[in-house]
Order: C-alpha cells, then structure tokens, then sequence
C-alpha cells in the first residue's frame, strides 16, 4: 500500500502561518478551526536565543490511534493511499463520546467546532486536489517551500529518513507519516 506523507524543512519555515490560511481558507474553517497548526518554539538566554517553526496537520499516521479508538468507526484509512478520512455522518460528536479521537492523538490533531455537539473534523490531505493532479493547498501556498507531500517512501529516498524535529514527538507505535529537515538548538558541551 502506497502512504502519502509530508515532509517539513524546518530550517526553511519562517512562521508566516500561510500554510494554516490556506488550509483555513481552502476549507471554508470558521474562526477558532485550524486544520493546519504553527507552533512557536523560542528558547534561551540573551545573546544566546532560539527560535524555530514547527507547522503540523494531521499526519496520517500508519497505525492511526484514532480510528481504533472511535466508537462509531467514523474514521477510516483508505487503502489505495494511506490518507485518514472523518466520515462526519458517521461520527456522534464530540458530546456524545467524548472527544476520545483527541484524546488518543499524541499531537491533539482532532478539531470540533464550537457547537454543543459538533463533529471531528481535521486535514483530508487535500485528497480531492491530489486525485485532480494537484499539490495539497498547503504545500502550494508556502512561500519558503518548506512543506512537501508524496508517497511517504519518495519523500525519505528524496530527504532522508529523520522522525525528529523540535517542538515534535516521534512515537514508533504510532508511525506518523511525516518526516523532517530539523532545526535543533545548539547544545552546549
């Protein structure tokens, strides 16, 4: 089976959060929704400062603990690509369960809207774009072209095979589909 994947140059990545308006755009998201999410990492002592980006969606995990912990089997992974879909006629709402798809997510992925009971919702990997010959709306919109995607073995024969970054835990169980150019802090010795 084919798993699509993303790739993320964090020493490219400028925090111009334009990826997450694309998505947010793209997906017609009302405020407080964010498919696409920009942490900030900024650490150290003056003169001796850090900063670095870390921009994350849902990664598609190849062991994805979201779909076994649904209790409506809502989500699902497509077989022909890997990528995790929320059937939203399917899902109960965050009410009626829980949130147990977000609480399960190591990187707090899952998004619900602020309605009493609304439904997960998170990134599709633009698969409608992808299926059109497209690029994801968000790899498009980056002006540093620190974002990639493609079948996760292209990116790791292309980039490596690095699981780590800052701001980012890597959990072998989980097997995100992501991999990374790092921006790590210098350590003293």
């Amino acid at each position: 089976m084919k798993q699509m994947g993303f790739y993320f140059d964090q020493t490219r990545c400028i925090g111009c959060y334009t990826c997450v308006l694309a998505c947010k755009d793209w997906n017609d998201l009302p405020v407080g929704v964010n498919w696409r999410k920009v942490k900030v990492i900024e650490d150290g002592i003056f003169p001796e400062l850090f900063l670095a980006y870390l921009s994350i969606a849902c990664n598609h995990c190849v062991n994805p603990p979201c779909i076994k912990a649904c209790p409506v089997e809502a989500i699902t992974k497509r077989e022909s690509d890997g990528i995790v879909i929320v059937n939203s006629k399917k899902c109960v709402g965050k009410k009626e369960c829980d949130a147990i798809c977000l609480k399960v997510c190591p990187w707090d992925i899952p998004e619900f809207r602020d309605d009493d009971n609304s439904k997960m919702e998170k990134c599709n990997f633009c698969f409608d774009r992808l299926e059109q010959g497209k690029q994801t709306i968000c790899v498009e919109a980056c002006p540093m072209y620190a974002l990639d995607v493609a079948p996760l073995e292209e990116l790791q024969k292309k980039n490596g095979d690095i699981h780590e970054a800052e701001g980012f835990n890597y959990y072998e169980k989980v097997r995100p589909s992501i991999i990374f150019k790092p921006k790590f802090k210098k350590q003293k010795y």
